[in-house]
């Protein structure tokens, strides 16, 4: 499975944006899916998971409330859809897939190149 992340760029205090992560592969449907995201000298953190379904999703305390995580399983694509936007939400965004529903980033199979996200006071 190869994933692609799509979306980021710079915007302001307040916005919204969605992040797109497009799944290349036939068993991607069946992958629980997650967004993490990494900030320059900082560890990479856990932002949002679904499950295969979309029947169950996590949040990092962080964004709960603001961002919400969704896929479409018939075009292989997850989203997160960010809301009311902060500078400390900037950061390298990654998707990943595969394995249980974790917030953990090592339980992981397959990630994307990342996508910046700028978010200016």
């Amino acid at each position: 499975v190869q994933l692609q992340a799509s979306g980021g760029g710079l915007v302001q205090a307040g916005d919204s944006q969605r992040l797109s992560c497009a799944a290349s592969g036939r068993t991607f449907s069946y992958l629980t899916a997650g967004w993490f995201r990494q900030a320059p000298g900082k560890e990479r953190d856990f932002v949002a998971a679904i499950t295969w379904a979309g029947g169950t999703t996590i949040y990092a305390d962080s964004v709960k409330g603001r961002f919400t995580i969704s896929r479409d399983n018939a075009k292989d694509t997850v989203y997160l859809r960010m809301n009311s936007l902060k500078p400390e939400d900037t950061a390298v965004y990654y998707c990943a897939a595969g394995g249980p529903l974790s917030r953990h980033h090592d339980h992981y199979v397959y990630w994307g190149q990342g996508t910046q996200v700028t978010v200016s006071s």
